[in-house]
């Protein structure tokens, strides 16, 4: 059943504009200006208890509007949202205990105090029993390797460090739904992957629904098997992250390494020749030919090395950031209702 429903949702601001200069400013105490700026128009989603999807866009798309929506931070301007049966902007204490907004540029610990202390104020305010609070506690340690941290300052933990005691704070409660926006901004590819690792599992022990925004793919690919794309407050895509990315780019990448400097001409005949370094070719080859060119190519060309890679995933996203497939949201939910139409008995 659906955890998270997103009816319609729309989202605008006021924002005055004023003029430059002390005139600006004096006109703007008498005749102020302003213009409506539609941060989430129209955007509609349901996704069942359980699912990690990932929620992209570029930067002002209003992917953390919507998140803030969903989190009772902010009221909708129309639409109808709905979270575990509540309505987020109503702000029960039941919905408020079940719930969790991690945001990677924004921090909750206290910057002077050890993690443990925002640890323990946290069981105060979700009135976690003392039992259940050393349980999980000790769940998020095994898994986070917190020991070390939990009494050091806040202000001498790297940013990795941080992170990690910022995801464990949000989750002493034990949430069934994670809204995480950009939890690994700025950390370096080890602590990343660590962060990600840590999310799957988390997911996998308490069947958490989860939804995770980030401008770094790795996050995506190794998270959500569900994409949801939104671009200037509406949505272009939703539906399998595979399947766009083989309607978008339906070839493999082929990558060939020979002795000698190729003839471009002679790999034409296997696939479209994107680029040749020195011996080194860079082929497109159709993904169900992918086997056979393969095995055409090592039978009349002399190889070095071959490997057969995927297109990159952010030149993917790039192109649907920018318009340039038509048609892909309309797709994705003929599919999802085709996946969905139950056999006739």
């Amino acid at each position: 059943m659906a955890q998270i429903e997103v009816d319609h949702l729309s989202k605008h601001y006021l924002v005055h504009e004023k003029e430059p200069g002390l005139i600006g400013s004096l006109r703007s105490f008498v005749a102020r200006k302003y213009r409506t700026v539609k941060a989430v128009e129209d955007v509609s989603f349901s996704i069942d208890a359980g699912e990690m999807v990932g929620f992209l866009g570029p930067n002002g798309a209003g992917k953390t509007t919507t998140l803030k929506v969903l989190s009772g931070l902010l009221y909708p301007t129309s639409g109808r949202v709905s979270v575990l049966g509540f309505t987020p902007h109503k702000r029960q204490n039941e919905y408020l205990k079940q719930f969790t907004l991690v945001m990677g540029q924004k921090q909750q610990l206290m910057w002077d105090l050890p993690p443990l202390e925002t640890f323990l104020v946290n069981r105060a305010i979700y009135e976690v029993p003392k039992a259940d609070f050393e349980a999980i506690l000790k769940e998020l340690d095994d898994l986070l390797e917190l020991g070390p941290l939990l009494k050091k300052q806040v202000r001498k933990l790297s940013l990795g460090e941080r992170m990690k005691c910022e995801l464990a704070a949000a989750l002493l409660h034990r949430p069934k739904v994670l809204f995480l926006d950009e939890p690994t901004i700025g950390l370096d590819v080890t602590m990343q992957a660590r962060i990600r690792e840590f999310v799957a599992e988390y997911n996998r022990r308490h069947g958490a629904t989860v939804i995770l925004t980030s401008h770094y793919m790795a996050d995506v690919t190794a998270l959500c098997d569900r994409i949801i794309v939104i671009d200037k407050g509406h949505v272009l895509y939703d539906g399998n992250f595979r399947a766009l990315i083989e309607r978008i780019a339906p070839y493999k990448v082929l990558k060939v390494q020979l002795d000698h400097p190729p003839a471009t001409a002679l790999l034409a005949q296997f696939g479209e020749v994107v680029a040749v370094d020195g011996p080194t070719a860079v082929l497109h080859v159709p993904r169900a030919q992918a086997a056979e060119t393969a095995a055409r190519l090592l039978a009349q060309v002399e190889v070095d090395d071959i490997n057969f890679e995927e297109p990159a995933v952010e030149d993917i996203i790039r192109q649907v950031f920018a318009g340039r497939v038509d048609g892909l949201l309309a797709e994705a939910k003929v599919a999802e209702s085709s996946h969905s139409t139950p056999n006739a008995m």
